[in-house]
């Protein structure tokens, strides 16, 4: 009867051996998971990990590539009053020069600063007289903002790039027009909605801009 009580405790001291290891390896493969998730989440969800080094791009706005106020030069800082009108409409905010300097700086942080740059020099190509100069601004326009080769070339569907190509052929002052108008019309409803909402807008509502 010893041998058979001896048999029996080693079984059973064997059996429970077994089951410790097994929620050993149960306790530990979640905390693997968890590690593998989180490791993951800041990499394809944004909102799953308030540490992720993706974050670090953004300012504490949210912005990813904020404006430095003190790096825009202009003669004079707005005031607060004449910033506040810009908000009533995008024409306003162009008819007003620094205030199309602001909007630059901010497009500049978006990555499109050509849209303004090629706006105004459609602008400046309507106001010269001299049939020369003329020629030679619409040339200087095309290949620096319409051609495919050009860093700075600006997005213009294909049947406005056809008109363009055809007008070349004899520019004119209004050779651009239908481009410009369509580059006004993107920065009217993609650019100038977000630039209300900046930082930079808010901190210029403010009176918080210094000067150089």
């Amino acid at each position: 009867m010893s041998v058979v009580a001896t048999a029996r405790e080693n079984s059973s001291s064997h059996e429970n051996s077994r089951t410790s290891r097994s929620r050993g390896q149960d306790t530990q493969a979640p905390s693997a998971a968890n590690s593998e998730r989180g490791s993951k989440a800041c990499c394809f969800c944004w909102c799953c990990c308030c540490s992720c080094s993706c974050l670090s791009v953004r300012d504490e706005e949210g912005e990813p590539n904020p404006v430095r106020m003190e790096a825009i030069n202009v003669p004079d800082p707005p005031p607060p009053e004449e910033v506040k009108c810009w908000s009533e409409s995008f024409e306003v905010l162009m008819q007003c020069p620094v205030g199309r300097q602001f909007f630059r700086e901010f497009l500049k942080s978006e990555y499109s600063e050509e849209n303004m740059l090629f706006w105004e020099a459609c602008e400046n190509l309507k106001r010269e007289t001299n049939a020369e100069m003329v020629e030679e601004r619409a040339r200087s326009t095309y290949e620096d903002y319409i051609s495919i080769l050009s860093p700075k070339e600006v997005s213009l569907d294909s049947r406005v790039r056809e008109r363009i190509e055809r007008n070349m052929v004899e520019p004119s002052a209004h050779t651009f027009d239908e481009a410009q108008m369509q580059i006004y019309t993107l920065m009217h409803r993609d650019s100038y909605p977000r630039f209300l909402n900046s930082q930079l807008y808010r901190r210029l509502c403010a009176g918080e801009f210094t000067k150089l």
